[in-house]
């Protein structure tokens, strides 16, 4: 881009959650920062086979709330929860009615690590016992991963730059990046942005066991299972849901009176390069993630209030990201708040960068860290100030968000106070 086009701030203004606490940024928050656990064992298919047994599903979730219930049957859970998701997002924000918009100017960027993973499930099914002629001609729409974008700018009339992010675990926080750079650059004033995702499904379910990342040694007391920097820690827990923000130029904002949350400063995109589901030891790519935000937003690391950590509970990701931390920002490292809201939410995967950036953003507007619970028996190669097990007040100004994903992808992002 010319020199000549001046960068423009970008704010948050709205926020939607679906999770396994129900519908709503409130809900949310209030559980999350009560420490209350979202995961319990399985309940939407039989479990008995499986070595692990536990997970964070929306039991609760309605789509004919959000689309027309013919609509939502042609489309898979996943670009429901986008929907709904979004449609929250925007009343947050006071832009229920999306008409008075400039179409032109609105985008969407929402991203899925699997995508249509029950359409893919119960359409096999159907192909193997039926034969071909039973299978959906809405399959391949439904199933695609970028099909969640499209569908909520359909639903919200949204003309501007719109595409699906896949980058496995790091999509959401990958699309909110993204967002961010068009948005700064003058592409849009109006982004959608987070990410969707529901894989919790016996195909799902079963990959991830025969990979043996997911935890097996809590399945009598699943709200325990999601130990993020525990010694105990065996795994990762599975949940599923949506996150989405609504995304603005500062100018636009202001210029519609809205109310703000906080300013993203800061995005980095890096590659491991090293292995292709495990991240590195050195967390070489990841520490350079982080020292780009802050060097994008013009502060130090003693700036850095808080950190939402990618924290999946696996004995590898939580050691390894705390090396990267303590490389990426030194000794300030050591006084910088750390939490994985993974703890209580397990891990949505394509949609963790989603929820965990409204973490941030309502951490700043509240002045509150929410807790990494079940963390009891600490590890010493994970010796940072995690803020175990209780919410905690603080003056947050700065907080930092970290997802990784399959393949090595590394995505952060840095918010800060107006």
């Amino acid at each position: 881009m010319s020199e000549a086009f001046e960068r423009k701030r970008v704010v948050i203004t709205g926020i939607g959650t679906v999770t396994s606490y129900g519908d709503g940024v409130e809900t949310f928050w209030k559980s999350l920062l009560a420490g209350k656990s979202g995961i319990d064992t399985v309940k939407s298919f039989d479990v008995t086979d499986y070595p692990s047994k536990v997970g964070s599903e929306c039991l609760h979730f309605n789509a004919g709330q959000y689309m027309d219930p013919k609509e939502a049957r042609r489309n898979d859970r996943y670009t429901q929860f986008a929907v709904a998701a979004s449609r929250l997002a925007l009343k947050d924000a006071g832009l229920e009615d999306t008409s008075k918009l400039d179409a032109d100017r609105f985008g969407v960027l929402i991203g899925s690590g699997i995508g249509g993973m029950i359409t893919i499930q119960t359409q096999s099914r159907r192909l193997y016992e039926g034969g071909p002629r039973k299978v959906s001609p809405f399959m391949i729409p439904s199933l695609i991963a970028n099909i969640a974008s499209g569908v909520v700018a359909i639903e919200v009339g949204a003309r501007g730059p719109n595409f699906g992010i896949v980058s496995a675990c790091a999509s959401g926080t990958h699309s909110i990046g993204e967002a961010f750079q068009m948005l700064r650059d003058g592409e849009s004033d109006l982004m959608l942005a987070g990410g969707s995702e529901a894989a919790i499904t016996e195909l799902g379910y079963a990959g991830f066991c025969s990979m043996k990342a997911m935890s097996t040694s809590y399945n009598d007391n699943p709200c325990t299972a999601s130990r993020p920097f525990d010694k105990g820690r065996d795994g990762f827990i599975m949940g599923e849901g949506s996150g989405v923000l609504v995304m603005e130029t500062l100018e636009h904002a202001q210029a519609r009176g809205a109310t703000i949350y906080c300013e993203i400063a800061g995005y980095s995109a890096t590659c491991d390069a090293y292995h292709i589901t495990s991240p590195d030891p050195e967390g070489k790519a990841l520490g350079a993630a982080m020292r780009n935000v802050v060097k994008e937003a013009g502060i130090e690391a003693s700036d850095v209030s808080y950190i939402n950590a990618h924290g999946t509970s696996t004995p590898y990701n939580d050691k390894f990201e705390t090396g990267a931390i303590k490389k990426a920002l030194g000794e300030s490292a050591d006084k910088i708040p750390v939490s994985s809201t993974k703890s209580m939410t397990g891990h949505l995967l394509g949609a963790a960068g989603g929820i965990e950036s409204a973490v941030c953003a309502l951490s700043i507007r509240d002045g509150k860290i929410p807790p990494t619970i079940n963390y009891n028996d600490p590890d010493p190669d994970c010796d940072l100030d995690y803020v175990p097990n209780t919410m905690r007040e603080a003056d947050v100004n700065v907080a930092i968000c970290n997802n990784l994903g399959f393949g090595g992808h590394n995505a952060t992002l840095l918010f800060k106070k107006l």
